[in-house]
């Protein structure tokens, strides 16, 4: 066992609070939810062979593939979570999907100016099959989470990504 030492307050990290308040919104799907995700999904995948390229130091031909990958919406799916099939654990598997989707060009404008915007980018986005059998999308409003840092570069790119997921989950959702 590890002998336990009294810390010297001198020593210890310094911690602080802030509330924020944040925008959430609700899109009800008028597709059932095996339609909505497929149509999200049709967005592009990211692909780790660019983590490869920016190892080896490739900068401008990872722009290049950062580029040609995002397509026409400007947003990637980072990864896929099936939160729902973890629930047969307790109860019964449900439909229920996590998506982590963003731009790392986008990404990149904003942690350049606050390192801790990384904290929320890329996004979260669920999209969960609802009561009557259509999916619902839920996810928080990037302006309003990165707001919070009072960089108005940041939040000024945080607008635009406010219209680009919102355009990419309204065509999903119709």
């Amino acid at each position: 066992m590890f002998p336990v030492a009294t810390p010297d307050p001198k020593r210890l990290p310094r911690t602080s609070l802030s509330t924020i308040g944040v925008e959430h919104i609700r899109i009800d799907s008028i597709k059932s939810y095996a339609d909505t995700r497929a149509t999200l999904e049709r967005l592009p995948h990211f692909d780790d062979r660019i983590r490869t390229l920016l190892q080896h130091g490739d900068i401008d031909k990872v722009r290049s593939a950062l580029q040609e990958i995002q397509g026409d919406a400007g947003l990637v799916i980072f990864s896929v979570a099936t939160h729902g099939d973890w629930l047969q654990i307790i109860s019964s598997k449900r439909n229920v999907v996590q998506y982590v989707i963003g731009n790392v060009l986008v990404s990149t404008q904003m942690t350049q100016h606050e390192l801790a915007a990384a904290l929320y980018a890329p996004l979260r986005i669920v999209v969960y099959e609802n009561e009557s059998g259509a999916a619902t999308i839920e996810y928080d409003r990037p302006s309003a989470l990165f707001g919070q840092f009072g960089n108005k570069r940041v939040t000024s790119v945080a607008r635009d990504l406010d219209q680009k997921i919102h355009d990419v989950l309204i065509r999903a959702a119709t």
